[in-house]
């Protein structure tokens, strides 16, 4: 996973990147204009922030908000790593991380009244399990898949984990979540028109207009 943001209007030239979900003990390491956040037990990296970024990638001061790096500019950020002393473990990351997907079953979460836990179908071959808590869950419609690694327009990361027990890979979304214009600002999941396909990347120009 790869989420790369870049806000100089609140952070200056710092370019955050979030590889892995927080650990409960962490380390930090900075030297370089680099800042390595790591997990204490594994040493695995979860994240850097590179605090000179436009040094390393003059482009990047057009950007404001989540940034979608090319190969070639990982392939640059692992370099400077390599040759200041940080393992150059940045993985290129281009899948798509809003997806539409088809909820085949719902069923009763066993512990909470208002949660319902769904299969639902990504076009990977193989359902995620989603907990949900939209008051217009069903089955067999299609709906907006923020998938693990995604970032919101709110600037929420979403990670797999368990709601009251029950693991869930992801999120149903709402349009009222997604930031388009003119949704219902009430709890509920998107449900997409059937010209959407199941497994491909959503298309957020596209659904600019699905309330108009």
């Amino acid at each position: 996973m790869l989420i790369a943001s870049y806000n100089p209007n609140s952070t200056g030239d710092t370019m955050v990147l979030i590889m892995n979900p927080d650990a409960a003990e962490q380390s930090v390491t900075i030297h370089d204009q680099v800042a390595r956040i790591a997990d204490v037990d594994g040493n695995q990296t979860l994240g850097y922030n590179f605090l000179k970024a436009s040094e390393i990638l003059p482009e990047i001061v057009t950007e404001n908000g989540q940034v979608t790096l090319t190969e070639e500019q990982v392939a640059r950020l692992n370099q400077y790593l390599s040759d200041h002393g940080f393992p150059a473990d940045i993985q290129f990351d281009d899948k798509p991380k809003f997806v539409v997907g088809h909820v085949d079953s719902v069923e009763d979460h066993p512990k909470a009244n208002h949660l319902q836990i769904t299969q639902t179908d990504i076009g990977t071959g193989q359902d995620v399990q989603i907990i949900s808590g939209s008051p217009n869950m069903r089955e067999d419609i299609k709906v907006v898949v923020a998938l693990s690694g995604a970032m919101m327009p709110d600037g929420q990361i979403i990670w797999p984990g368990k709601l009251r027990g029950v693991q869930s890979d992801g999120m149903i979304c709402s349009g009222r979540e997604l930031h388009l214009p003119n949704a219902p600002q009430v709890p509920g999941a998107l449900i997409l028109p059937d010209d959407y396909q199941v497994g491909t990347a959503f298309d957020f120009q596209k659904a600019q207009h699905l309330f108009d």
